[in-house]
């Protein structure tokens, strides 16, 4: 276990400024409030915050952190509070406390939406101070070294909370070191099996290939410095993990791999980068497909090297990745590295509290993923689009004027849409890839232009939630058909309400509704017209809340038994005092109809739906109303009506609105009953194609050795289209019945 002057002289050894007096006093406090607490090891409870901050000196963090790392548990877990720890230490480290201490729970979580929640928690903690995000993964990283004294339930779902979420986040924020730590600790308890094959495989590559490293790092100097290039070149063998989700990705084995071996070329300036890439490969073969260039094109996480992978000295693949010292400082630390408080022109820094990888690309991306919290989405769904935002790799692509756009590998224009602005995404129909028109679901590859077309009339299809990668364009779509849906809803209800109003003779009003707000439990108008669209606030009892003095005629209770005649279910309609209209030849709303909902279909701006069998324009028609799904559409003699006698606040009077300009097919249904022989099922379908029908479905609902019947699921225009179908299917002799179903 460090011990108190280790650590301060550690802390004092790159930052000769820092206050001592802090860091005993927070050494000695969180001594004493841990007592005799012990760890699951049996070690001293205090031993896991001094050696949280160990590995926080490691990284050469300020005094304030390294204080925070010594007290992160003492709100949590003794009976210090936020106000003495305010006192002793000042109000910086207090809230970096209470930030660590408001996601403790994180880590005992095993439930996925109280871990969603969480993970929301530490966002918006990290948002307002990154320490809080350094102190937590030092923290995880401690706990992982010591994974081995955990139970073995316990020990999983932390190892595959570090592997999904710290772990990516860790490499996000630009602390590759770190990551990879992480991944091996995880990735050893998840897969002991898997691990272990791993670390023998490597082994016996490391016998067989004895003095490689080293042979290919002497000869890699040798080069670069014959070329007066001068450099530190480092070489190491990939760690387990690394190399098993490899084998994993590319299926392939381990032999197969071209990466094992890495080298690291750090040079001085950038542009001896370049020269030492010229000298590389002009002495050995590079491999083509290979080389990235992220010193020009930096990753979201900061990150900057060149890559290359050669066929170096004994035929022997190896990756070199090129870069600068400070580039190699970012690489290592990510965000950590910005952290320093040091000027090295004239040794002074930011004052204490301002941290400079706030202004970083990582800590960008940590900010735009707090945008999506403040944007209300569900917390698991939130978990999900992040978990995939943290594993992928980038693409980088650009706009027609040169704007550089980095997404995830495997996305696609909708995703390059929604990134260059949500509106673009919105009202997205179309790309053009380097020119050319292409599928939105073609993947994006590096260096393409991407132009995307748009229309104002355009709302994004809820399928494409599965089509998008990026966490951006699934939230936006998301919200965008949630809202769509509530404006149809929206104006279901407003419909309803004015002819419920009417009705009773009163005039709509928004007025009167935001009056009666409280008393129907509602927020804003909006809200009310939405929740009689869905079915869930009847209107007559917005009536009753805008005019509470005045009792609303009664609609007529129905009989239990209504007669059916050949109007069908006309005759209830009439009890219950709807409208049933029958359009006139143009087919649209006449004056005289205005009590009735217009219908316009599927594609209409309304919550409308069809009942099994359909309804085409032409049949009597009325709408019952569903919670959560709009209106249903019945032909007025189908018997399922039957089933709603009882419920008359649900009927709703519709017609039909035909638009000539932009006519659309309706559903329905028939059943036909052909003769079995070969060709007759191809003669059915010749009649309804002839006829301009669009088959949708044929179910065989009865199959004999003389006869089958048939469902056939259909499109039409109207009734006189069906019936001419019909009509034609029984001129046919291997026809012995046709009719509609309903």
């Amino acid at each position: 276990m460090t011990r108190q002057y280790e650590l301060v002289e550690r802390v004092k050894s790159y930052e000769p400024d820092a206050d001592e007096a802090l860091l005993n006093r927070a050494y000695v406090y969180a001594m004493k409030a841990h007592g005799n607490q012990k760890r699951a090891s049996g070690a001293p409870f205090f031993s896991h915050p001094l050696e949280v901050a160990a590995i926080l000196a490691e990284m050469r963090l300020d005094d304030a952190t390294i204080a925070t790392a010594l007290l992160h548990d003492t709100i949590e877990d003794t009976g210090a509070t936020r106000s003495e720890i305010d006192a002793l230490f000042g109000p910086e480290i207090g809230s970096l406390v209470e930030g660590l201490t408001k996601i403790k729970k994180l880590d005992l979580v095993t439930k996925k939406a109280e871990q969603a929640e969480n993970f929301r928690k530490l966002l918006l903690a990290i948002s307002s101070d990154i320490r809080v995000l350094l102190v937590k993964l030092a923290d995880r990283l401690h706990n992982m070294r010591t994974l081995e004294h955990v139970k073995p339930a316990k020990r999983k779902a932390i190892a595959e909370e570090t592997m999904d979420i710290y772990a990516p986040l860790a490499g996000r924020m630009g602390m590759q070191w770190l990551r990879e730590e992480l991944e091996e600790h995880a990735f050893r308890w998840l897969n002991p099996e898997a691990y272990a094959a791993v670390v023998d495989r490597l082994k016996m590559l490391r016998e067989r290939n004895q003095g490689l490293i080293d042979e290919i790092e002497t000869a890699l100097t040798t080069k670069l410095e014959e070329a007066k290039v001068t450099a530190i070149v480092a070489g190491r063998e990939k760690k387990p993990y690394a190399i098993w989700s490899k084998m994993e990705r590319k299926q392939i084995s381990l032999e197969q791999l071209s990466d094992i071996y890495a080298f690291r070329i750090v040079v001085a300036e950038v542009a001896d980068c370049y020269r030492a890439v010229a000298v590389v490969h002009t002495t050995w073969h590079a491999v083509p497909g290979r080389f990235k260039d992220y010193i020009s094109n930096p990753k979201q996480n900061d990150y900057q090297s060149i890559h290359t992978t050669i066929v170096g000295p004994r035929h022997q693949r190896a990756e070199l990745q090129i870069r600068t010292e400070t580039m190699h400082s970012v690489a290592e630390y990510g965000v950590a590295a910005h952290a320093l408080y040091k000027d090295a022109a004239n040794g002074s820094g930011p004052p204490k509290g301002v941290v400079p990888s706030q202004d970083s690309n990582a800590y960008r991306w940590l900010r735009h993923l707090v945008g999506m919290l403040l944007d209300g989405d569900n917390p698991e769904e939130f978990l999900e689009h992040t978990k995939l935002e943290l594993f992928q790799d980038q693409v980088f692509c650009f706009t027609p004027k040169g704007r550089l756009i980095a997404l995830p590998r495997g996305a696609n224009p909708i995703d390059f849409a929604y990134a260059v602005h949500t509106d673009i995404g919105n009202t997205c129909v179309g790309a053009k890839i380097n020119g050319r028109p292409m599928p939105l679901v073609t993947e994006l590859r590096n260096g393409d232009e991407v132009e995307i077309v748009c229309s104002d009339a355009q709302l994004p299809p809820s399928a494409w939630q599965s089509l998008a990668v990026t966490g951006k364009a699934r939230s936006a779509i998301r919200r965008a058909t949630r809202d769509a849906v509530r404006a149809q809803y929206g104006k279901l209800g407003r419909e309803i309400l004015k002819r419920a109003f009417a009705r009773r003779g009163k005039a709509f009003s928004e007025e009167g509704i935001v009056q009666s707000l409280g008393r129907l439990s509602q927020k804003t108008t909006e809200d009310v017209a939405a929740a009689v669209g869905r079915g869930e606030l009847a209107s007559v009892d917005v009536v009753r809340a805008v005019f509470p003095d005045e009792v609303p005629g009664e609609t007529p209770k129905l009989r239990r038994k209504v007669k059916r005649n050949d109007e069908g279910w006309f005759g209830l309609g009439k009890v219950m005092g709807l409208k049933f209209r029958w359009p006139g030849s143009s087919g649209r709303v006449r004056q005289e109809d205005q009590s009735s909902i217009p219908i316009r279909g599927l594609r209409g701006d309304l919550p409308v739906s069809f009942a099994e069998g359909g309804a085409v324009p032409g049949d009597r028609i009325v709408g019952i109303l569903s919670p959560g799904q709009g209106i249903t559409i019945y032909p007025i003699h189908a018997e399922a009506l039957k089933d709603f006698d009882e419920e008359p606040e649900r009927w709703i009077d519709v017609t039909w609105d035909i638009d000539e300009d932009n006519p659309q097919r309706f559903p329905a249904a028939i059943a036909v009953t052909a003769l079995n022989e070969p060709g007759s099922l191809a003669q059915v379908a010749t009649v309804i194609g002839e006829a301009d029908g669009n088959i949708d479905n044929i179910k065989m609902t009865n199959r004999v050795p003389d006869y089958t019947e048939m469902r056939i699921d259909l499109e039409v225009w109207d009734l006189k289209h069906l019936n001419d179908i019909l009509a034609g299917l029984k001129a046919k002799e291997v026809v012995s019945s046709a009719s509609r179903v309903i």
